[in-house]
C-alpha cells in the first residue's frame, strides 16, 4: 500500500509496508470492549443505587458524566490527532481506559466510581476519533464502505450484548465483576495494539489556541449538560438547565467565530462547505437521536410496565442489535457497489414503519412483536448509520479528515444527548398528563397506562424526526472521490 498524502492539518507517512488489517484488528478489539463496558453498567444502576445509598438523578451521573467528558474532548480531537503518533494516541487512550476499568472495579463510594466514568470516558474520547481518522487514511475510498462496516459492526454488536451479559453476571455476581470481565480484554487490545499498531500520519504540531478550547468546552459541555440535566429530571424550566444551555450555545457562537477568523482552527469549519458531509451528518444526527431514545424507552417499558426482569429485558433487545451488527459489514459492501442513496432511503422507511409499530404498544403487546419491530428499527439504522457517515467523510479532502471525524464523532454525542432528554421529557410530561385525568380514576392499572401514554408520545416524536430524515434522504448523492 502506498499511501501519499500531505495535509495543513497532518500528514500521512508514504509507506509501503504498513499492515492494514493488524491496524484494523487493533481499532476493532479495543472499541469493542470499550462499548461493551459502556453499555453494561445501565443494567447495575439499580445495584448501584442499593449499594451506595443513592437516589437515581445522582446514580445518572454514571451516564451524564461520561457524556459530558466526550463533549468536551472529542471536539478537539482534530487538534489532538495533529500531535501525536498514531500509536501514541491508541496506547495511551487504552492506559485510560485501563486506568478507569480498574478504579470501577474496585470502588468503594459512588465518588470514586463516577471519577472511574470520567477516566474511562477519556479512553473513549481518545480512541474513537483516532479509529475514524486512521480508516479514512489507510484505506481507498472505494473500499471505505467495507471497513466501516466492520467498524459499524463492533459499534453495533458491543453495546446490544453489553445489558445481556451484565444482566448474567447480576444474578449470581456483584455490579463489580462487569469491570473485573473487562479488564483482561482491555489488556489483551493493548498488548495486541502494542505489537501491531503503526503510525500512519506525521504530526504537525499546530499551535494551540487555549482560548478556542476554553470556548469548545463551555460551548459542547454546556448543551450536553443542559439537556442530560433536563433529561434525569431537572427539567426544562429549571435555573440549571437554562444556565447551561444558554452558556453552551454563546460558547458555540463564540468558538465558530473565532475558528472562522484563525489561520489554523482547533475544528476547521471549511468542512461544513461540502453539501454531503453536511446531510451526512445530519442524518447521522438524527438517527441517533432516535435510535438511543429507542433504546433508553424500551428497557423502561419493558420493566415498568411488563414486569420483566434486566435479564429478560437484555435478552428480548439482544436481537436487534446483533441483527445491527451483524448486517454493518454486509451494508458496507453494498455502499462500496452501489452508494448511499438506495440504502439509505428505505432504511428510512423501515425505522418510521417500526417507530409507527412501537408507537401503539400496550399492556397487551407480545414480547414478539416487540422484538420484531426492534429488529426492523435495527435493519434500518444499518442502513442509515455507516453509509451516509461514509458517504459524507468521503467528499472531504485530505486536509479535513482530522476536522470531518471531530465533528461527527461529537455531534453524535450531542444528539444522544438531545435525543435522550427529549424522550425522557416527553414520557414524563405524558404520564403526567394520563395521571392528572385518568379515563377510570379507579383503576389501579393507571399508572401503568399513564407511563404507557408518555411512551407513545415518545416514540411519535421520534416519527417526526425520521420522516424529516427520509425527505433530506433524496438529496442524497454518491461522492465521485477524487482524491486517495
Amino acid at each position: 500500500m502506498n499511501i501519499d498524502m500531505s495535509a495543513n492539518n497532518g500528514s500521512a507517512i508514504a509507506r509501503d509496508d504498513i499492515k492494514t488489517m493488524p491496524i484494523i484488528a487493533s481499532f476493532l478489539i479495543a472499541g469493542f470492549i470499550g462499548l461493551f463496558s459502556e453499555t453494561a453498567l445501565n443494567m447495575a444502576l439499580q445495584s448501584i443505587i442499593g449499594d451506595f445509598g443513592i437516589g437515581e438523578t445522582t446514580v445518572q451521573w454514571l451516564t451524564t458524566g461520561y457524556l459530558l467528558t466526550l463533549g468536551i474532548l472529542v471536539p478537539v480531537s482534530g487538534l489532538i490527532l495533529q500531535w501525536f503518533t498514531t500509536r501514541q494516541l491508541f496506547i495511551t487512550s487504552l492506559i485510560f481506559s485501563i486506568v478507569g476499568t480498574v478504579i470501577a472495579a474496585i470502588a468503594p463510594t459512588f465518588t470514586i466510581l463516577m471519577i472511574a466514568r470520567v477516566v474511562q470516558a477519556v479512553g473513549t474520547a481518545l480512541l474513537l476519533p483516532l479509529m475514524f481518522n486512521t480508516i479514512l487514511v489507510l484505506v481507498p475510498p472505494q473500499n471505505r464502505g467495507k471497513t466501516m462496516g466492520l467498524m459499524g459492526l463492533v459499534i453495533s454488536f458491543a453495546p446490544a450484548v453489553g445489558p445481556t451479559i451484565s444482566g448474567l453476571i447480576l444474578k449470581s455476581l456483584t455490579w463489580h465483576w462487569i469491570f473485573w470481565i473487562s479488564l483482561p480484554l482491555l489488556v489483551v487490545a493493548l498488548v495486541f495494539g502494542s505489537f501491531f499498531m503503526q503510525n500512519v500520519t506525521t504530526p504537525t504540531k499546530p499551535k494551540m489556541d487555549i482560548l478556542s478550547i476554553i470556548l469548545s468546552t463551555i460551548g459542547f459541555g454546556g448543551i450536553v449538560y443542559g439537556f442530560s440535566s433536563a433529561g434525569e429530571g431537572g427539567g426544562w424550566g429549571s435555573h440549571e438547565v437554562i444556565i447551561a444551555l444558554v452558556a453552551g450555545v454563546l460558547g458555540l457562537l463564540l468558538f465558530s467565530i473565532r475558528q472562522l477568523k484563525m489561520k489554523q482552527p482547533v475544528i476547521n469549519l471549511r468542512a461544513f462547505q461540502y453539501p454531503m458531509f453536511v446531510l451526512g451528518l445530519i442524518l447521522v444526527v438524527i438517527v441517533m437521536m432516535v435510535m438511543l431514545s429507542s433504546m433508553i424507552l424500551l428497557p423502561l417499558y419493558l420493566q415498568n410496565v411488563l414486569a420483566l426482569s434486566t435479564f429478560t429485558a437484555g435478552l428480548l433487545l439482544l436481537p436487534g442489535g446483533l441483527m445491527n451488527g451483524l448486517l454493518s459489514p454486509i451494508m458496507g459492501g453494498l455502499f462500496d457497489k452501489f452508494g448511499p442513496r438506495w440504502l439509505v432511503i428505505p432504511g428510512l422507511v423501515l425505522v418510521i414503519g417500526a417507530l409507527f409499530g412501537l408507537s401503539t404498544i400496550d399492556l397487551e403487546t407480545s414480547k414478539g412483536f416487540i422484538i420484531g419491530m426492534l429488529i426492523v428499527l435495527m435493519v434500518g439504522v444499518s442502513m442509515i448509520m455507516m453509509p451516509a457517515q461514509t458517504n459524507g467523510l468521503n467528499q472531504l479532502p485530505p486536509e479535513l479528515y482530522p476536522d470531518g471525524t471531530a465533528i461527527m464523532n461529537t455531534l453524535q454525542q450531542v444528539a444522544g444527548a438531545i435525543g435522550t432528554a427529549i424522550a425522557i421529557s416527553l414520557l414524563s410530561s405524558g404520564t403526567k398528563a394520563y395521571l392528572s385525568s385518568p379515563a377510570d380514576p379507579a383503576n389501579p392499572l393507571n399508572p401503568l397506562l399513564a407511563f404507557t401514554e408518555g411512551v407513545h408520545r415518545s416514540f411519535i416524536f421520534a416519527i417526526i424526526i425520521a420522516v424529516i430524515g427520509l425527505v433530506l434522504a433524496f438529496f442524497v448523492k454518491r461522492v465521485k472521490v477524487e482524491h486517495n
